[in-house]
């Protein structure tokens, strides 16, 4: 899964998909992107119109969805047959987004709520469902089977780095509910605070944590890097 953001303030500049100072999405730089993207073996495009990085104030319903309506189109445009994934925690932009662009997987970093599952469950959508290190919480709620689900366990949303690596340690634990595993790590803190370097200088680092990941259950990688990430994957399929 390929991150794109028609942000101007994403944590990882290189993500970002509006034209500086703008809100307007740079059209050329988002079909390229995606193209890239797509060429390094991406199967999976992630758009998100709402920065959800630490300590940050998201910007309101008509702003997000503004830049959701420039983008989306686009993307179908010129790859009608790929994977969208909608990163977004507002129910009422899901169903927008939904209702107007077609199938959409729901990427939704806040742990949900009664009304994205409806929005989801009423378009049978597949619902990325953020768990923020609580493994426990898809046995707590058997209602939830209905959807067509993907488990992410929510490094960076948990509350410390040190939570974060008790969470990676005990990711095989969601193997038992038998639904695909989303892994996002990619350049988040959690990999170069503990060795003191950047987001952009974090790409090896990263690659241990993926290769990891994949070891203990991870089905999709998404990542900033699809080129070096998709190499990761192919050996260690071949591995395997």
């Amino acid at each position: 899964m390929a991150i794109g953001n028609v942000t101007p303030d994403s944590f990882y500049a290189s993500s970002r998909l509006l034209q500086p100072g703008s809100e307007e999405v740079d059209k050329d730089v988002l079909v390229k992107w995606a193209k890239d993207a797509l060429d390094d073996g991406a199967e999976i495009l992630d758009i998100g119109a709402c920065s959800t990085r630490p300590n940050s104030t998201p910007v309101d319903e008509a702003t997000e969805w503004h830049r959701l309506e420039a983008a989306l189109p686009v993307l179908r445009e010129a790859f009608p047959k790929v994977s969208l994934s909608l990163d977004t925690f507002r129910p009422e932009i899901a169903r927008r987004a939904l209702a107007q662009f077609g199938r959409l997987i729901i990427n939704d970093i806040s742990g949900g709520c009664e009304a994205m599952f409806d929005v989801v469950r009423q378009a049978d959508a597949p619902y990325i469902w953020t768990l923020r290190g609580d493994y426990e919480l898809p046995a707590r709620h058997p209602e939830m089977n209905d959807l067509n689900l993907i488990l992410d366990p929510g490094f960076g949303f948990i509350g410390s780095t040190e939570a974060d690596y008790a969470c990676m340690r005990r990711l095989d634990e969601l193997r038992a509910y038998n639904r695909p595993i989303l892994v996002g790590v990619s350049r988040k803190s959690m990999v170069y605070k503990p060795l003191g370097l950047t987001p952009d200088t974090c790409l090896m680092a990263t690659q241990a944590l993926q290769l990891y990941a994949l070891e203990h259950g991870a089905t999709v990688l998404r990542t900033h890097d699809v080129r070096a990430t998709k190499q990761i994957i192919e050996l260690y399929n071949t591995i395997q």
